[in-house]
């Protein structure tokens, strides 16, 4: 990153959860805290403030104390939505540079991923990924502020939403390879045979 400066944060919890039953899938329990609790904690000491972004009703995760930021895009995009309503947000609330995204369905990612992916920057690279097992994982970056315009084009294109990763994939952007000798630090929750999964792995994993 150009400068020391942390990011904003931004927690990404507005999918559908289908796969799950629908509802909020970052409020399932796993071990004595939520997947939301989890993530939370994994996030907050990276970034200089945590955003959640989520659409409906803001108090059910007030628990939280989080600023909750709804997707300035109807009829829930994905996660490139929530990604610049964080933006968009930052652009008015902070002098920060870059934004953070992290999932809510993913209890295990690395509490030094931002400073992984900041010691890959350039001063050409708008976009710093994360990827585990030479797949990219799109929702954990590094964004640019620039990018925000870029963002809102996209999704106000009236054309069918790219895949995020298709969408950095046409960017100039840089991968930060992330292993880990207990699971894939990126396991998400999908379904619920990936929540037994998680519990197994939960005493294993600091």
């Amino acid at each position: 990153m150009s400068q020391p400066q942390k990011p904003v944060g931004v927690l990404l919890a507005g999918g559908l959860a289908r796969r799950m039953g629908g509802g909020d899938k970052c409020l399932l329990p796993l071990g004595d805290k939520t997947l939301l609790a989890h993530s939370v904690e994994r996030s907050r000491d990276q970034v200089s403030e945590l955003l959640l972004s989520a659409n409906g009703n803001a108090l059910r995760f007030a628990r939280t104390k989080l600023p909750v930021v709804p997707d300035v895009f109807a009829d829930n995009p994905g996660p490139m939505a929530g990604i610049h309503a964080a933006m968009s947000w930052m652009s008015t609330n902070s002098d920060s540079e870059w934004l953070a995204s992290f999932a809510c369905d993913t209890p295990f990612f690395p509490t030094n991923l931002i400073e992984q992916l900041a010691a890959a920057s350039s001063d050409e690279t708008k976009i710093i990924v994360a990827s585990s097992g030479g797949r990219m994982q799109p929702v954990f970056a590094l964004w640019h502020k620039s990018l925000l315009s870029d963002f809102a084009a996209t999704l106000g294109s009236g054309d069918d939403i790219p895949w995020l990763q298709h969408w950095i994939a046409e960017r100039p952007h840089a991968v930060v390879e992330f292993t880990s000798e207990a699971c894939d630090p990126f396991l998400n929750i999908n379904v619920p045979a990936d929540l037994y999964l998680a519990q197994e792995l939960l005493g294993k994993i600091g």
